[in-house]
């Protein structure tokens, strides 16, 4: 049973998609290597259409603020800082925010299938941003497990837990990272995967070369090779 997906099973997935935004979904997870939350945050603000590049927010990581006169570390929920009493203002909290975001490079095709799905409208006015996909993570995750059927992918498995999983949102983070791997799996090239992913410590990141890696069992096969 297979670990990750490869790129033509990821094609394959796409062309199982019966509509734009089910296609577009699967492809931003892919090409991105984003979270499922991170995806679904996205405005069409949030996509430079003339440099070719998307902000992500940072949601997974816990939000730090502090009081900037006395240094109190203080919650999101904090008006007034519970040491010496000053404000909190939220223009301190817009720039921690920022500070979690991380601009990504996006693939010629995968920004023209992006320009065709806002052009057609797909984008979804809520609280006065156009969120590109306006579905929740439920939903986002039937839409991959169901491309996956019908596209007839085999199950995956977590080598480390043995857990056999459906094809998923994260599948395809888990896939874009192998295939960055194999590509390049030099200490420059972990570094930027590391910092594409979002990835806070490195040895989440070096990980997916050893998944993706063969040299322990060419290792293996030399030491019991009959050439001495």
């Amino acid at each position: 049973m297979k670990t990750y997906l490869n790129p033509s099973e990821v094609a394959l997935l796409e062309e199982a998609a019966t509509n734009l935004r089910d296609r577009l979904l699967i492809r931003l997870l892919f090409h991105l290597g984003c979270r499922i939350s991170e995806a679904l945050a996205l405005t069409v603000e949030d996509v430079d259409f003339e440099r070719g590049i998307v902000s992500i927010r940072h949601l997974k990581a816990s939000l730090r603020l502090c009081c900037t006169e006395c240094g109190q570390r203080l919650g999101r929920s904090h008006a007034f800082c519970p040491k010496c009493g000053s404000k909190v203002t939220k223009a301190q909290a817009e720039q921690q925010e920022r500070r979690r975001q991380r601009e990504l490079p996006i693939d010629s095709d995968t920004l023209e299938l992006l320009k065709e799905y806002v052009r057609r409208g797909g984008p979804t006015v809520r609280d006065g941003k156009k969120l590109i996909f306006g579905i929740n993570r439920h939903r986002a995750w039937q839409i991959v497990r169901d491309c996956g059927e019908s596209a007839g992918l085999a199950r995956l498995i977590n080598r480390e837990t043995g857990i056999v999983h459906n094809v998923s949102p994260h599948r395809l983070r888990d896939a874009f990272a192998v295939h960055a791997v194999k590509l390049d799996d030099s200490g420059d090239g972990l570094r930027l995967l590391q910092e594409h992913l979002g990835h806070q410590s490195f040895n989440t990141t070096a990980r997916y070369r050893k998944i993706s890696g063969t040299e322990h069992q060419e290792w293996y096969q030399k030491l019991w090779s009959k050439e001495d």
